[in-house]
Formats: structure tokens, C-alpha cells, sequence
């Protein structure tokens, strides 16, 4: 019997024209403004799945902030669940829960973490870092929240390359306020 390897989801908002959520183009108002209790406790539920979240050290300075003292519904999972930041330049973190530094090579520190006995990584934050997770071709899963909006401005998720990212849909599922989950896997 072999043993199965970790999987690398990728969880993102993103507008319906496939722009990043951030306040500088209106979507984090417009993700804010969203009051859908299916929507929000299935991605709660989600949140628990997670053996570790994995993020940037710009991410994880702006998070560390406001989850530990947070009241939204994500706060528990948010805070509970070990993180690994991603970053060359930390030398500790040590202000939020359960937290540890990969400081090595992107693609390599990915393979490791997902040979780790545990459940599934999530990657949930970070432009950058997520961008640099897709060119180094390490996600399993992308889990796009799509927003019943479009942006027009902001930062796409994928990003340019010489050949489209071929993916598979294997599951969409529509909440009441509009919001659309699409998990897609590498084709």
C-alpha cells in the first residue's frame, strides 16, 4: 500500500473577471458586503481541512494582526491551524500560533512539505506567493471563490506566460448571494 502524498490547494477570491480581491479595486468591499451563511460555512469547513497555511511574509505580517483578535467566523480555523511562511528575510514567527519559516527554494520546500504525514495544504493568501506557486507548477487544486462582481483593475492570479494553464473543473457549486466555488485540478 503506498502512502498518499499531501495535497497543495490554492483557495482564492477572485472577481468574475479574474482579478484579485484587494481594497485598492473595490473587491475586498465587495467580498466584505456578502452576507451568504452557506457560502460562509462551507469555507469555514473548508478552513479546517487544512493541515497548514501556507503564505508570503508580507501576508503573514498583515495577518498576524488582525486573526488573533478577530470575531469573523474564519478566526478559529485561522488562528488554530500551524503556518508556513515563505520568506528569505524572516529570522523568527513567533506572534501567531503554531508558525514556521521554509526559506529555501520554493518548488523544493513544497515537495517536502507535501511528502509530511498531515492533511492537505492550503495556500490562502498572497498575490506573489501564489502567483510564484502556479509558475512553479506545484498547486494540486485551485478552489476560486468567484464574486459576483468584476474588478476591471488588480492583479490576476496566473501569471504571464508562454502557454495557457490547461485545467479540469471537478466541482462548481452556487450560493445564494452569487458567489460561485470552482475547484479545478491540473489537466
Amino acid at each position: 500500500m503506498t502512502e498518499s502524498r499531501r495535497k497543495l490547494i490554492l483557495s482564492y477570491y477572485v472577481s468574475i473577471d479574474g482579478r484579485s480581491v484587494d481594497a485598492a479595486n473595490g473587491m475586498r468591499g465587495v467580498m466584505e458586503s456578502i452576507d451568504d451563511v452557506a457560502q460562509e460555512e462551507e469555507y469555514v469547513r473548508q478552513l479546517w481541512e487544512a493541515g497548514a497555511f501556507l503564505m508570503g511574509r508580507a501576508s503573514y505580517d498583515a495577518m498576524k494582526g488582525f486573526w488573533p483578535a478577530a470575531e469573523h467566523p474564519s478566526a478559529a480555523p485561522m488562528n488554530a491551524i500551524p503556518k508556513v511562511v515563505f520568506s528569505r528575510t524572516l529570522d523568527a514567527v513567533d506572534e501567531w500560533g503554531e508558525a514556521s519559516i521554509a526559506a529555501g527554494d520554493l518548488a523544493e520546500e513544497i515537495a517536502r512539505l507535501k511528502a509530511e504525514p498531515g492533511k492537505d495544504l492550503f495556500a490562502i493568501a498572497g498575490d506573489s506567493f501564489q502567483r510564484a506557486l502556479i509558475a512553479a507548477g506545484v498547486v494540486d487544486e485551485y478552489r476560486l471563490w468567484v464574486l459576483p462582481a468584476a474588478a476591471g483593475t488588480g492583479t490576476a492570479l496566473f501569471p504571464e506566460q508562454d502557454a495557457p494553464v490547461r485545467l479540469r473543473l471537478v466541482q462548481s457549486t452556487p450560493y445564494p448571494s452569487g458567489v460561485l466555488e470552482l475547484r479545478y485540478v491540473p489537466a
